[in-house]
């Protein structure tokens, strides 16, 4: 059981591709290490392996089950895969509390409300936001406060896979110590995880495998 992508070409710019003939494979209950210098495609390639970007070629597969991209995956396979983004304010409302950021997989997957307390309350409490913390707004809140919220949002989701880009770039030591001993309890629960990084004593502490990216001399074409 695995997300797998396999002979992938993508990129931004027409003919000019970001990622050429690449694949990497993320096995359950385990720590995919992804390195590289900038410009390899690092985040072109989680953001494909997470449904969010469209290759031009190439396949993604679920668990043997091939995909084209989030559109047209069924609802169980988008909720399969979650994905952490490098900032946490650009992936959250302003206008949202903590709680309801948290939320926001329950709402989607119209959990009753009666159940949906304990849930959230329960991974804010993994995580460590404490009670007070969930009734803030993001600008209330530092950075690292605000990714445990992003951690617990994706928790809740209960994913199969969760993509990490650069997730603890913005991260205190303490923080991301934090958040990896949580995701290392997940992947020993059989969560897969694709963790995107420069920092490669993190990886080397952190993952099972570690993939370097070389840069595609397509990418340099201008």
């Amino acid at each position: 059981m695995s997300l797998t992508a396999e002979h992938l070409r993508a990129g931004h710019r027409p003919d000019i591709p970001v990622l050429d003939d690449v694949g990497i494979e993320i096995p359950r209950g385990r720590t995919i290490g992804l390195t590289g210098p900038s410009g390899a495609g690092k985040t072109t390639l989680a953001r494909v392996c997470a449904l969010l970007h469209r290759p031009w070629s190439g396949r993604v597969s679920v668990d043997g089950a091939v995909v084209s991209g989030r559109a047209e995956a069924p609802p169980e396979t988008r909720r399969a895969i979650a994905m952490l983004f490098q900032s946490p304010r650009q992936s959250t409302s302003p206008r949202l509390t903590l709680e309801r950021i948290v939320t926001e997989p329950l709402l989607i997957a119209r959990v009753p409300r009666r159940q949906r307390s304990d849930v959230v309350h329960a991974a804010a409490a993994r995580v460590g936001l404490t009670a007070d913390l969930l009734t803030r707004r993001p600008h209330q809140v530092s950075d690292g406060q605000l990714q445990r919220a992003c951690l617990a949002r994706a928790l809740v989701q209960r994913p199969r896979y969760l993509i990490c880009d650069e997730m603890t770039a913005m991260l205190d030591p303490a923080t991301t110590a934090a958040v990896v001993a949580v995701l290392r309890e997940e992947t020993r629960t059989g969560l897969g995880v694709l963790a995107v990084s420069h920092d490669h004593a993190l990886l080397r502490a952190w993952a099972d495998d570690v993939v370097e990216l070389p840069v595609n001399a397509g990418a340099r074409t201008p």
